[in-house]
Parts: structure tokens; sequence; C-alpha cells
């Protein structure tokens, strides 16, 4: 009888403790995070380099991808507006690599997210205390489907993968299950384009993918960078004591962010009349604090 009353309460003590460990937990002993998601907005402005309202260009037409999914190599929450590249709380970096000769972003490594998924998770305690006004995200890699006019007449769906990161080494990808071996470096600007099972892929000039930077003036990025800039509309602080995740939503505009110079004036894409793909960066960032 003894040896049962001894074994009660050794579970009641048990049941006890474990009562007091989920009081911790819930009262915020667990550490929180800061979590950054992806939203692509055809309707958001569409900006050019320095920040600023622009049209598609004349003798070039675009459209809006329906963009799937997306991959930064960088994400940096600046102070003020005089805040230098990479002197700002650096929160991710991601994975390079010189297997194909010149430092490059290695795309097997990457981390991708679709739009309104979580691209991002740390804990708070990594993130510096402070005020944030700005965050600048260099961009790696966009996927989506857009139209094309074919020579039968008809409109058809095509995937877009564009690489609009500085420099990226590529060993192979795939698009809708066609594999495309590369196996070398591919500066900003290299894309393909799948449409029933065909692939073709090309190189938009040097330079011409659109980067927006508001701070263009103040704070200059290099050029090729893709590090696109955008100013939260209350700034984000930090306290160090928070008791809920903070999230953060990056909103990339894909207002005609798809754009080609124009052989017949129609407004459609089409490839085999000779039409160039000259830009596919995206045009705009807008962060806000959830």
């Amino acid at each position: 009888m003894n040896v049962f009353k001894l074994l009660v309460c050794s579970c009641l003590i048990g049941l006890t403790s474990c009562s007091e460990d989920n009081d911790d937990s819930s009262s915020g002993a667990v550490e929180k995070n800061l979590i950054i998601k992806l939203k692509f907005d055809p309707t958001q402005e569409r900006l050019g380099n320095l920040g600023e309202p622009v049209s598609v260009e004349v003798g070039n037409a675009a459209q809006s991808p329906n963009v799937s999914k997306m991959s930064a190599n960088y994400i940096e929450f600046a102070p003020s507006a005089l805040t230098a590249l990479g002197t700002g709380e650096i929160i991710f970096e991601g994975a390079e690599t010189t297997e194909g000769g010149a430092r490059a972003i290695h795309f097997q490594n990457a981390i991708f997210a679709g739009h309104n998924e979580a691209f991002l998770s740390i804990p708070l305690s990594q993130v510096r205390a402070g005020h944030y006004e700005w965050v600048r995200v260099s961009l790696a890699y966009q996927e989506g489907d857009i139209q094309f006019l074919h020579t039968d007449g008809n409109e058809y769906t095509g995937t877009l993968a564009s690489f609009v990161g500085y420099n990226t080494y590529i060993s192979e990808f795939s698009l809708n299950g066609s594999v495309l071996p590369v196996n070398s470096n591919k500066l900003q600007g290299f894309w393909a384009f799948e449409s029933s099972g065909f692939v073709v892929e090309g190189q938009a000039p040097e330079g011409a993918t659109t980067v927006p930077n508001p701070l263009f003036n103040s704070s200059p990025i290099p050029q090729g960078s893709c590090v696109v800039t955008g100013e939260f509309e209350n700034g984000l602080t930090i306290s160090g004591e928070e008791t809920e995740d903070v999230v953060v939503t990056l909103s990339f505009s894909t207002n005609t962010s798809f754009e080609w110079t124009e052989v017949n004036d129609d407004g459609k894409y089409e490839p085999s009349a000779g039409e160039q793909v000259v830009d596919m960066g995206l045009r705009g960032l807008i962060p806000s604090v959830d």
C-alpha cells in the first residue's frame, strides 16, 4: 500500500512539473521569430531604377507575369536613407560559390518561396534591436507564367525562369519537368522559357534589368547587383523584448515587369517574330509589418 501511494505521488509530481513547463512556454519563455514573407502584386506601382513611376518604353511592350516563386540572396534592414549598402542590419545572406569561376549565387542551394509564403524565419535574438526605415533585397531568381502569341495565331501560356541576380552558378534547373543542364555561371538577365515541353533560353542585354532604388542619390548600389530598396510606411522597430513573432511582408511589383521589343505592334509577346526579351526586373518593393 505504501509503495502504491509513493507511485501516485511520483506521478502527481511529474504532472505538476509538466504543467509548470507549459506555463513557462505560454508566458513567453519560447523565443519569438522574425518571419519574412513574399508577395507579388501586379497592381502595385511600376517603378524605374530611381524609384520613380515609369511607363513601358516606347517601341517595347510588356505584361504582368503570374509569378509563382522567387528567391533572394540578401536581405538588409537600413536605419535611414543615409545607411550605405552593407552597413545596416544584414538578416540573410544566401549561399555563394566559385565553382563556375567568379563568385556567384549557388542556385542549387537557394531558398525559394511563393506568393504569401514565408521565405525566412530567424530568432529575433539574431536581429539587432533598433528602428529601421528601409529594407534592401538582392533578388536572385523568379519564375512564373506569361502569355505568348504562336505562329498559328493562338495565345498560349509558357513558364519563364528569370535569373536576375548579379551572377549565378547553375549546374542544372528544371522547368515544368524539363531539365536544362548549364554547369556554368550566368550573369544577370539569363532566362529560359518552357511551353509544352519545348524550351528556349536567352540573355537580356547587360544592365537592362530594372532595379528600383529610391535611395539612388544617398545610398547607391553596384550595377548588376539587383538590390531592390523599399521603405516601411511607419518603420520597423525591434526592441529585443518581443512577446510575439514579428512578420514582415515584402510586396514586389510585377506590374508589366516582363518587357520585350515589339516587332509587330500588337502588345503581344511573339518570340517567333523575333521579339527579344529586354527586361524582367521586379518593379518596386513595399515592405510592411503585419
